[in-house]
């Protein structure tokens, strides 16, 4: 895997771990064998598109889609063109519907990213075929630090799932909204992640406290 750029984390880029921890990620990719995702110039592109200032939603995944054009950086966004099967983002959408009676179908998810929504993975890079293969590589070091420079402001977690809910486990849900449930993954959806309404539940939270809501139909 070629070098990850590390020239666009704008106020991300004072975190610790770039000089702390990455080094050491760094040389685990540089050996290894198998093709990793998402591609370098992308691994950072949820922390590049949403600065800290303008985080208003964490959405917390597991690790990035480990087929070959589907992982872009933005935890549960596919490339426009990808044309094969959604799962995990499927199911998101259907969600969607249900919970605000709008259409998302853009598979793209950057203008979420766009409006202040951290799309952040709780494993930055996954090998081909192999799916939390490097969940424990140090990313989680990352995602803590992300949180802990978050943490002076009022936000809404979104923990989709039980790696994401283990390392929001601190997220003081009194001054943050924090909606834990199932993954979206066809594997856990109908454990509770179909009808917890995180998006309405989002807006509203949003709304009362003038922070402007989100549009997560189309844009």
């Amino acid at each position: 895997m070629t070098p990850l750029d590390v020239s666009n984390l704008g106020a991300w880029s004072d975190l610790p771990f770039f000089e702390t921890t990455l080094p050491r990620i760094e040389a685990a990719l540089a050996a290894e064998e198998r093709p990793v995702f998402p591609p370098a110039k992308a691994v950072f592109n949820a922390l590049e598109r949403c600065q800290p200032e303008d985080t208003r939603v964490v959405i917390l995944g597991q690790d990035p889609y480990h087929t070959p054009g589907k992982a872009d950086g933005l935890a549960f966004s596919i490339p426009q063109d990808f044309g094969g099967r959604l799962d995990s983002l499927g199911n998101i959408f259907k969600e969607i519907e249900t919970d605000l009676g709008q259409v998302r179908t853009r598979t793209d998810l950057q203008d979420w990213a766009d409006q202040g929504v951290l799309l952040l993975n709780t494993a930055l890079t996954v090998p081909q075929g192999a799916a939390k293969a490097h969940a424990k590589l140090g990313w989680s070091v990352l995602v803590q630090e992300v949180l802990a420079k978050l943490a002076d402001r009022p936000c809404v977690y979104l923990l989709w799932g039980g790696p994401a809910q283990k390392i929001g486990r601190h997220i003081d849900p009194h001054q943050n909204l924090k909606i834990e449930t199932a993954h979206p993954s066809p594997l856990s959806v109908y454990r509770g992640f179909f009808g917890a309404r995180p998006f309405s539940r989002s807006n509203a939270w949003l709304q009362a406290r003038g922070m402007g809501v989100i549009n997560w139909a189309n844009p």
